[in-house]
Order: C-alpha cells, then sequence, then structure tokens
C-alpha cells in the first residue's frame, strides 16, 4: 500500500508538470515543438507552387527541371479559380486515357496525353495512344461447344478531366476512414429500407478501396488516400517533376520513366504538400439583406429534401458544411446515352466502373466553375441537370416536383458557398 501510494504521489506530481508545459506551449503556439516549423514549410511550399519551373530549372537539383512532357508548367496555372488553390477552367482539363480489358489483355493500363513538351518531337497525341494499343478485330471463337462472334473492340477510352480545387484538403485528409465506411453503409441501409417499401430511387455509394486497405479519397475517381499521393503525383504527371513517390514520365511511352533523376527533393515535397494541406476551407456567405437570406435557408431546406444530401453529405467526420460522403457514384442513365460503353471483359476488382466518380465537396462550389468530372457543365442549373445514374431521381425531383421559386432558392443556396477570398489566403499565408 505504501508503495502504491508513493507511486500514485509521483504520477499526480508528473501529472501536475506535463499539465503546465502543456498551457505554457499553448500560449506559444507549440511553434517550439515543429522542427522544421509548419509556417516554414507554408511558406515554402507556397513559393513553389506558384513557381514556374522551366528546363534544367535551378530548383530541380540533379534532374531536368520541368518536362520532358508536360500539362503546365506551375501548380498555379491550373489551381486559380477563387484564389491560389482553386479549379481548373476547361483549357487546362486533362486528357487522360485507360486502356480496357480485352480477349487479349485482362490487365487495366491508364496515362496521360500530355498537351506540351519541352520539344516539338516529343509532343504526345491521342493517335500515339491507339497506336500503342490498336483496335482488336472481330472474328469468331469457339467457347466450349458453341462459337462466339466477336465484334471489333477498341480498347482505349479517353476522358476530359478537370482541375479540382484544393480548399480545405487538409481537414478531408483527417476524415478517418472507419466514418467514410460508416456513411456508406448508413446509405446503404437506408436505401435497404426504402426498397422494403416499394421505393426503388435510393442512393448508395461505392467507397474506394486501394491497395493496403486504405480508403481512396482525392482525385476523381478516388484514387489517392493522402494529399501527399495527390501532389505528388501531380507534380510527376502535370509538370513533368520526378520525386521520391513518383517519376515523370517517359515522353510518346505513357508510363513513368524509371530512369529519370529526381527533379524535387523530399523538402521540397514536403513543403508543397504542407502548404496545400494548410489551405483555406471554403465559407457559406449568405446574403445580409433578410430577403435574400430566406431564400438562402429554403434552398438549403430543398437541398435535403430532394434528396441532394444523400450523396453531398453537409457534415462528414466532423468537418462541417463540406457536402460530399467521398464515395464512387455513377452518373450515367442505364441506357448510357451514348456516353459509356460496355467493357469487354470486367474490370480488375476494386477498380471504379467508367461512369463512376467521385462526389465532390460542394463547398466553395459558386467559385470552382465549370461542373462535373469532365468540365461540361457552365453553370450550377446545367451541373444539376447533368447528373444521372445514382442520381437521376434527384434530378428528376428538381425538374418536376418542386416549383421555380425553389429551383431558385436552391440555386442560390449553392451560390452562398464560397470559396476563401483571395485576400484571406493570402493574410493566411503571410500569418503563416
Amino acid at each position: 500500500m505504501r508503495i502504491w501510494q508513493s507511486w500514485d504521489r509521483r504520477r499526480r506530481v508528473v501529472g501536475g508538470i506535463m499539465a503546465l508545459i502543456l498551457m505554457w506551449g499553448a500560449t506559444q503556439g507549440f511553434a517550439w515543438l515543429i522542427s522544421p516549423s509548419e509556417q516554414a514549410l507554408t511558406a515554402e511550399g507556397r513559393e513553389l507552387f506558384a513557381h514556374e519551373w522551366t528546363p534544367d530549372d535551378p530548383l530541380s537539383g540533379g534532374g531536368d527541371g520541368l518536362g520532358p512532357v508536360f500539362n503546365a508548367n506551375s501548380c498555379v496555372a491550373c489551381h486559380s479559380s477563387g484564389a491560389l488553390g482553386g479549379a481548373g477552367q476547361n483549357q487546362h482539363n486533362v486528357t487522360a486515357f485507360n486502356v480496357l480489358p480485352n480477349r487479349n489483355d485482362s490487365s487495366m493500363y491508364g496515362g496521360v496525353v500530355h498537351a506540351n513538351a519541352t520539344s516539338k518531337e516529343l509532343l504526345e497525341s491521342r493517335e500515339q495512344v491507339q497506336r500503342l494499343y490498336p483496335i482488336i478485330p472481330g472474328g469468331v471463337k469457339v467457347v466450349g461447344n458453341c462459337q462466339v462472334r466477336f465484334e471489333d473492340f477498341n480498347p482505349v477510352e479517353f476522358e476530359e478531366i478537370n482541375t479540382p480545387a484544393l480548399f480545405g484538403v487538409g481537414l478531408i485528409e483527417e476524415i478517418s476512414d472507419w466514418t467514410i465506411r460508416r456513411n456508406a453503409w448508413g446509405q446503404s441501409f437506408s436505401a435497404l429500407g426504402k426498397e422494403f417499401q416499394g421505393d426503388f430511387d435510393a442512393t448508395m455509394g461505392k467507397v474506394r478501396i486501394l491497395p493496403g486497405g486504405r480508403i481512396g479519397k482525392f482525385g476523381w475517381k478516388a484514387q489517392f488516400a493522402t494529399v501527399e499521393e495527390f501532389v505528388a503525383t501531380a507534380c510527376a504527371v502535370e509538370v513533368g517533376l520526378s520525386n521520391s513517390y513518383r517519376q515523370q514520365d517517359r515522353p510518346g511511352e505513357f508510363k513513368s520513366d524509371e530512369e529519370a533523376e529526381y527533379d524535387m527533393t523530399s523538402h521540397q515535397l514536403d513543403s508543397l504538400t504542407t502548404f496545400c494541406l494548410t489551405l483555406e476551407r471554403p465559407e457559406f456567405v449568405p446574403p445580409i439583406d433578410p430577403t435574400g437570406l430566406r431564400v438562402v435557408l429554403r434552398g438549403n431546406q430543398v437541398f435535403s429534401e430532394i434528396g441532394c444530401a444523400e450523396c453531398h453529405t453537409p457534415d462528414l467526420g466532423g468537418v462541417t458544411g463540406l457536402y460530399t460522403d467521398l464515395c464512387l457514384h455513377s452518373l450515367s442513365d442505364p441506357d448510357h446515352n451514348g456516353y459509356v460503353r460496355e467493357t469487354e471483359v470486367p474490370l480488375p476488382f476494386g477498380v471504379p466502373e467508367l461512369d463512376e466518380w467521385k462526389t465532390p465537396p460542394l463547398w466553395g462550389v459558386a467559385d470552382s466553375a465549370p461542373y462535373m468530372h469532365d468540365g461540361s457543365a457552365p453553370t450550377l442549373e446545367a451541373a444539376i441537370q447533368a447528373h444521372g445514374g445514382d442520381a437521376r431521381h434527384i434530378r428528376k425531383r428538381y425538374q418536376e416536383d418542386i416549383n421555380q421559386q425553389d429551383r431558385e432558392a436552391l440555386l442560390a443556396f449553392l451560390k452562398a458557398l464560397r470559396a476563401p477570398s483571395p485576400s484571406e489566403v493570402a493574410a493566411q499565408a503571410d500569418e503563416k
């Protein structure tokens, strides 16, 4: 008993000392715990984000700098709408492609047709991709005791990809995998309950499971689990900057160049990632006048009443005003309307279907036009009308079940979801 009492006293003394240290640290901002400081990394990262890279750039160390194939010469060239770190206009869309599994090769490949190169002879084209993966001619094949006729099959699927905004990605990264799974399970249980009642207009999101069991959160196909992976891949593929996570692409071969020297140090990648992680979250900015405020608040109600919040979940994992479930959803109607063609053989396990895209966060949506994964919707109204597949019943409610006044209120609500103002982003960067 005496030994226990002695230990208990010591524990209380140590606990008191630790409490004093924490109280003092809180008043000092804990800057003394960070080495190198987050403030310094953020400042360096902001400079790298805005830096216009050149071939043999002095910042690239032993690498070749920009390219040799690339889409832009800086991060800000594409991420600039609304403020530094925002979305991009259609002129900055990326031409991506998938080589679909087929009767000759069950694997799946993907890549990017780069829009620019450091020399003319290195410029890439869709025709180059098609030559590498030519059309597979049809014919007759005996399967079992039956003759099966195969049509010609083009294994290459091209897609235009619009630049997403990066505001608030640090908060999104903190959302736990468990939270995303639990929310998706909730959607599934709700959908099953509705089906038992004869209502088959329900939404069920698909969580993207990456190798190692991690959950995808970033990218239009939820192909990245962390901001660092997203940033490192963007640097390598979009700007041609090899780094420790991803090598730059070899011109005309549409695959990484494993022999390329690093263009970025680990410190540069850390600082650029830190800057992105600290980008301000978007804001809800309602009108000041009472009439406008009532309209926006009514629009928020309509948003939930017609089912938009089923996929664009307002709050997730303690992050309020986010408006996404971070899940994959089909956006094509059952007949596809010629938008998505069938694959010849099933896609590999865990790979999203061609018409499945991650629900984008709606915070900041007022300042992130154009909309949809390909930038095909110039306005919020057009974006709503483009929702098919899992959201077709919600589109129908918008078109038929509410009046024009409520439609205008819904749009007014969405227009109140604003990106951080440029002045606030700059002030935040200066403080850090």
